[in-house]
């Protein structure tokens, strides 16, 4: 049997929209290795609907 590896699909979503009150939301999918990274992940992307770059954090 093979082995499960380290990396794991998660979904960013963008943290100004949420906050916005707007409809729609922002998000993206990316991956990761669960052992270099245990905690949630954060990056920098562009939301098509504020039109500008935003930060995405990881939802469960």
């Amino acid at each position: 049997m093979a082995k499960k590896g380290n990396r794991v699909q998660v979904i960013l979503e963008c943290t100004e929209h949420k906050n916005s009150g707007m409809p729609g939301t922002s998000r993206y999918i990316s991956k990761k290795n669960k052992k270099n990274t245990p905690e949630r992940l954060e990056l920098k992307k562009y939301n098509p609907i504020l039109k500008k770059v935003t930060v995405h954090k990881e939802i469960k």
